[in-house]
């Protein structure tokens, strides 16, 4: 098809919406007969605007005509299309679509905040039209709601919007039900004077459907005026004008309202008669409002005739659905109405609503980017750890047999290595402490050597910038503590290292005073302090979020990864408590918080009579690099093992088939078959190691995440391995190790 042809069908679509809408006041039926051709023109053209257009009118239409499934499905659709194209308009058009849909049958509150959102997108459009539309709906809900003069505000507003554009359909629309709310007000000369301009209105547009509506309202006027068989007759010509249009709504309130009538005229056979044809109407085209108003009515001619047990049955289905229609939300909205009687209020509400989308799309947004951002850590702390691995094993190996004049060579080397891996750690951390993966691993330590080992970590450090490290532990603290000794040892060394950093002259200082004892826990007091730069105090607020350092600090002297301090909060957050922080800038920062820990009994030592328990043990490794391979073998050696080397997935399923084993250590990236299929193949198979302790080795910091595999495992084991968790796990007793 040329671009001719297709600008020909486009122009062709378009009209033919044009032409359903205008039809829509005296000839539904052929509104919709156009609108779906329109659609069928649009899908053959594949052009997604007009498919769009189209679905929107139809979803109009099938809404007038009462036939909500259709109408819903039909907005949704446009929805997702408008979406694509970006056209706000359209996406208010059909919005208004659902809003007059929830209002109709059975759901206020949503109706509520479709309609005022639709309103704030037709006003950035600047469409007085559309504008008019949903305030005259908006001023139906706020009756619904009891709120009048608020409803009359919404038709105020509605009537002002369609003289601005002179739409007299619309402003006619507005006067009908306004003319309703002044009757009841007992306003009938204003009513009366209302309800026969939209008549005149009506008449004068050739709205055939609009008139039947304003009929209906001049109608309610002669009630009013007790002229009941002028209000019939009237009645009766607005039910002609709905049936021929195909209008349901239209159809239920007139046949409800002429029961009201006949209850008047104290005709109840006829007053019944029309009030059932009102719920058939009600329920058969889920029409809520006049379903539950006309059971009430049923409900009250019973009453009125004597009838008790009718009454009552009406009286239950009245209240009943009445429950059901106004949901929690809706209720809520109702019992605060008074303190929600503006529309400014209403549109805040909207906006909370709206904010809460978001919020939930920036969450997906946020876990989406927190999956691939711990798939990409997963990748790099495997492919940066395992290097790291054998350099720190190999280092450690050396220095046992080394001359004491490599020592220090060895020492260097180390000493950068764990530097490296700190670098990595403080990345990888945070990472699992901001995703809530972190828990505390509470074990017996001896609290004075580990606190002097931490400060001791970091007093070459201290030395090189010429100046003093001190260490000060209340004499009255307890000798041992259930703690986390990693964890302590991190928030401690990111806040003395980053004091160091931060001190040119001077002295860090780190204070532990016990601040209240009791039987069975203490409760401790650690301070760092620094006689340094000091902090900004525009900075003070920023100071523990991620990569955050002050902006006069981010020199190569005092540079760093900036997420030190975060690591250092969501640790101490961890324990329950929280850090404090004093600065003067030029005169040095102090860093305290407060930590509960429980007393403890010695922890059991690591003796030689321990260590000959290795000895003679058959250990099955696998691993695919060949140096941790090495590395992990001499290590196994020098403890008494005797140790089989398996490259991957296949052939430790393959050897653990053959022999039996007292521990496998199982590499969890492996070609061929990885470490957790393999594991979860020897402990599903009939094999000689079916129960045998198998413990990970991994570099990937998310591997524990896999809750799938964990029934397969002993425990994990990090890599780079430490030498004392994996000797603690090849020498527990009860071989269940969380590491």
């Amino acid at each position: 098809m040329n671009y001719k042809t297709n600008l020909e069908q486009a122009n062709r679509i378009i009209a033919l919406l044009d032409e359903a809408y205008s039809c829509r006041v005296n000839d539904l039926f052929r509104s919709i007969e156009l609108a779906t051709e329109a659609l069928e023109l649009s899908i053959k053209l594949d052009e997604t605007t007009l498919i769009a257009r189209s679905k929107s009118r139809l979803s109009l239409f099938h809404m007038i005509r009462g036939e909500y499934d259709r109408s819903m499905r039909f907005s949704n659709e446009a929805i997702g299309l408008f979406q694509i194209t970006g056209d706000e308009q359209g996406i208010a058009d059909s919005k208004f679509n659902i809003a007059s849909i929830y209002y109709k049958t059975d759901n206020f509150h949503l109706g509520l905040i479709y309609l005022i959102d639709c309103l704030e997108l037709y006003r950035r459009t600047e469409d007085l039209h559309s504008q008019a539309r949903v305030q005259k709906s908006l001023g139906t809900i706020y009756e619904y709601f009891g709120d009048q003069r608020s409803a009359i505000i919404a038709y105020e507003q509605a009537i002002e919007a369609a003289q601005k554009v002179g739409d007299l359909n619309l402003e006619s629309n507005a006067y009908n039900p306004l003319s309703g709310i002044y009757l009841n007000r007992g306003e009938i000369k204003k009513a009366t004077e209302i309800i026969e301009k939209s008549i005149m209105m009506k008449k004068q547009t050739n709205d055939t459907r609009g008139l039947a509506f304003a009929l209906y309202g001049k109608a309610k006027v002669h009630v009013q005026l007790k002229e009941y068989e002028t209000a019939e007759s009237i009645f009766k010509e607005s039910i002609d004008i709905h049936e021929k249009m195909g209008e349901k709504l239209g159809c239920g309130m007139c046949f409800m309202k002429l029961g009201e009538l006949y209850i008047e005229m104290e005709d109840f056979t006829r007053a019944e008669s029309k009030i059932k044809k009102s719920i058939e109407f009600a329920e058969k085209y889920n029409i809520a409002l006049l379903r539950f108003k006309s059971n009430y009515l049923m409900y009250q001619l019973y009453k009125m005739t004597d009838r008790p047990i009718d009454a009552l049955k009406y009286l239950e289905i009245y209240l009943q659905q009445k429950e059901g229609v106004i949901n929690t939300q809706t209720q809520k909205v109702i019992e605060s109405y008074e303190a929600i009687s503006t529309m400014e209020r209403l549109q805040k509400e909207a906006q909370m609503q709206r904010e809460k989308a978001e919020i939930l799309e920036k969450k997906n947004r946020a876990e989406e980017a927190s999956r691939i951002k711990q798939e990409f850590l997963s990748t790099m702390s495997h492919e940066i750890r395992t290097p790291l691995n054998a350099v720190i094993t190999i280092s450690s190996l050396l220095e046992e047999r080394t001359s004491s004049e490599e020592i220090k060579l060895i020492e260097s080397l180390r000493f950068s290595a764990n530097n490296l891996l700190l670098i990595i750690n403080d990345i990888l951390d945070f990472s699992k402490l901001d995703l809530g993966k972190v828990h505390l691993d509470f074990a017996p330590v001896e609290f004075r050597p580990l606190l002097q080992n931490i400060c001791n970590t970091y007093s070459s450090m201290a030395r090189e910038k010429g100046i003093d490290l001190k260490l000060s532990i209340d004499p009255n603290v307890h000798q041992y503590y259930q703690a986390d000794s990693t964890k302590l040892s991190q928030i401690l060394g990111n806040l003395v290292s980053n004091a160091i950093k931060f001190t040119d002259s001077g002295n860090v200082s780190v204070y532990v005073d016990l601040i209240n004892s009791g039987e069975e826990r203490d409760q401790l007091n650690f301070t760092v302090k620094d006689t340094g730069l000091g902090i900004p105090p525009d900075f003070m607020d920023e100071i523990f979020d991620s990569f955050s350092q002050p902006r006069s600090f981010t020199t190569k002297k005092q540079g760093g990864s900036g997420l030190g301090l975060a690591i250092v909060k969501k640790l101490i957050d961890l324990h329950g408590s929280n850090i404090e922080v004093e600065s003067e800038i030029g005169k040095g920062s102090r860093f305290h918080f407060q930590i509960s820990l429980a007393k403890s009994e010695k922890p059991a030592g690591k003796s030689g009579q321990e260590v000959r328990r290795l000895e003679g043990l058959n250990v099955l490794i696998a691993e695919d690099n060949m140096i941790n391979a090495m590395v992990s073998i001499k290590l196994l050696t020098n403890w008494g093992l005797k140790v089989t080397h398996a490259k991957n997935g296949i052939e430790v399923v393959d050897m653990a088939n053959e022999a039996v084993f007292d521990y496998i250590l199982m590499d969890i990236h492996m070609p061929e078959v990885d470490g957790f299929d393999a594991t979860k193949t020897i402990r599903s198979t009939i094999n000689p190691n079916i129960s045998t302790p198998i413990y990970a080795l991994t570099a990937d910091i998310t591997a524990h995440q896999r809750e799938l595999f964990e029934p397969y495992f002993n425990g994990y084991l990090l890599k780079p391995i430490d030498k004392d968790k994996l000797y603690a796990a090849l020498s527990s007793s009860d071989n269940n190790v969380s590491l």
